[in-house]
């Protein structure tokens, strides 16, 4: 019979360290709070000091650091700094044991946490977890540790569910919070609402007039913080987007719609704007107004017709977007000539002059020689305001009619509604019966296409409409400019020529038109 003798392991599998030897295990602690409350703060500031007196308390063991992250979530590890840097230090072989409170507190994802253990492993550092008493070395520590972390994760998910239970539920009652320290125009109440701050309140009016007037958020933008006037963040640039957010803010006009983002994922936290895949709560007078709701709506019908394309609207001068060439129908540009030298001169020229083969015959003007030249038309203008705006009272209700099209508009979204029925009508049906598919779906891309063709003539009937509301009310604002003008205008004003100019066509150098936003073309 064979005689079989048992050898000793000499070395550890995991940190291949000899068994007998006395070397001390490099120990680090990782500690961490969710919230940046009060009380979790303290909860903080004991887990750290019970780990360091923990790790110093045993002789065979060697303190490193404890890690920690304050008021950071558990549910992904791309945003704890202390977390990263523990695992670096870990797998640079500064550390051999990591201690942490529970499996939780680690994290509360599932696929992270074994993703990191796993890693940790690779390199002979092992993490033990008190409360549940796991060491992952252990041969059942990889199955404890799985089926703790998902535990966590979904303790996590329910979390999540009872937040945005919650702060629904406060929407469906119309409460809501703001960033104040962000939002222009308004100060925080004692309970939490919107104070009006008057001040502030001064700065958003200007901008809803400046836009109203003409200008583009990026020209609005630049006006603010050329008169260094901070931006709501106290930053002393202002940007186009940051303008922009303004002029769409309905809280600006007293009401609120809630829910405008929501989280899409519990555990990357990531949001997405609703496009109408949660519900939103539209408040109506929840709050003091700052610019009155005629006055805001007018701003999202003159933004909803700025088209973007070849000929877009620019303002990066007072001129861009404004002069028109009268051969190809594209904006003037600027140019700069002699731009070293004594001579330099700006000048405004066809953006497409030597596009393709045939270039365009129109002028280059100078910008004394626009201002000039509107001086001119606005002062023919002005002369004549009595008989324009008697004018424009006459056929006002005619050239900006809208009644034909609102009826347009109300008998298509009837279609879309039929339409949709018969869709699922059809579906209905097809998963009812044992119909032929090839006939079925004739019927259903039949239905499909009468659908999307009555969507696109909807989109622009209401785009029709937007357009001629827009333009009515803009020939409005620039009589009104028009009836306030007493005398002759002598000098070039920037205020001026936002309200009145919609554009100027330049036929040839004794031909150029000045199109206003009442309508009136007049050629000097």
């Amino acid at each position: 019979m064979a005689k079989i003798t048992a050898i000793p392991a000499t070395i550890d599998r995991y940190s291949a360290a000899p068994i007998s030897g006395l070397k001390k295990r490099r120990v680090a602690a990782y500690a961490r709070v969710s919230t940046d409350h009060e009380e979790q703060l303290t909860s903080y500031e004991a887990q750290v000091d019970y780990y360091t007196n923990y790790i110093n308390g045993r002789d065979d063991w060697e303190f490193v650091s404890v890690y920690a992250d304050e008021g950071i979530t558990g549910c992904n590890t791309k945003k704890r700094d202390g977390f990263n840097k523990m695992v670096a230090d870990a797998l640079a072989g500064s550390i051999d044991l990591i201690i942490t409170k529970s499996v939780s507190r680690f994290a509360r994802n599932t696929v992270d946490s074994l993703t990191t253990i796993r890693k940790l492993k690779e390199h002979k550092v092992e993490c033990y977890f008190e409360k549940e008493n796991i060491w992952t070395f252990d041969g059942k520590g990889e199955l404890l540790l799985t089926i703790m972390s998902s535990l966590a994760q979904e303790e996590s998910r329910s979390i999540s569910e009872n937040c945005t239970w919650g702060q629904r539920k406060r929407f469906s009652d119309g409460k809501f919070s703001v960033a104040f320290s962000n939002f222009l125009g308004y100060d925080r109440g004692e309970n939490g609402e919107l104070v009006l701050n008057e001040e502030q309140a001064a700065i958003v009016r200007r901008i809803y007039g400046l836009f109203l007037q003409g200008r583009s958020p990026y020209a609005i933008a630049k006006l603010l913080t050329s008169e260094g006037i901070p931006t709501p963040s106290g930053k002393e640039k202002w940007c186009g987007a940051t303008v922009k957010s303004i002029l769409q803010n309905e809280k600006y006009k007293g009401d609120a719609l809630l829910q405008k983002r929501y989280t899409v994922d519990f555990l990357t936290k990531k949001k997405k704007v609703n496009q109408g895949e949660v519900p939103q709560f539209y408040v109506e007078g929840s709050h003091a107004a700052i610019i009155e709701p005629s006055v805001f709506d007018a701003v999202q019908k003159q933004m909803a017709v700025r088209h973007p394309g070849k000929n877009r609207h620019s303002s990066v001068s007072i001129f861009s977007s404004k002069i028109k060439c009268g051969d190809c129908g594209g904006w003037y540009g600027s140019k700069v000539w002699h731009s070293n030298d004594k001579y330099r001169k700006v000048i405004w020229q066809c953006n497409h002059k030597f596009d393709g083969g045939e270039k365009c015959a129109t002028p280059h003007l100078e910008e004394a020689e626009i201002k000039e030249l509107f001086l001119k038309a606005a002062n023919i203008l002005c002369t004549e305001k009595d008989e324009v705006i008697a004018d424009f009272e006459a056929i006002k209700d005619t050239v900006f009619a809208t009644a034909g099209l609102e009826r347009e508009k109300a008998d298509l979204q009837e279609e879309m509604n039929v339409v949709a029925g018969l869709i699922q009508q059809c579906i209905n049906e097809n998963a009812r019966v044992a119909l032929d598919q090839a006939e079925y779906q004739e019927r259903y891309n039949a239905l499909a296409d009468r659908f999307d063709k009555a969507k696109e003539r909807l989109e622009a009937v209401s785009m029709e409409i937007t357009e001629k509301q827009a333009r009515r009310e803009m020939a409005e604002r620039c009589l009104t400019e028009i009836a306030k003008q007493e005398g002759v205008v002598s000098e070039f004003d920037e205020d001026l020529w936002y309200a009145l100019v919609d554009f100027v066509t330049v036929c040839g150098k004794d031909d150029v038109r000045f199109t206003f936003k009442d309508g009136t073309e007049i050629k000097v």
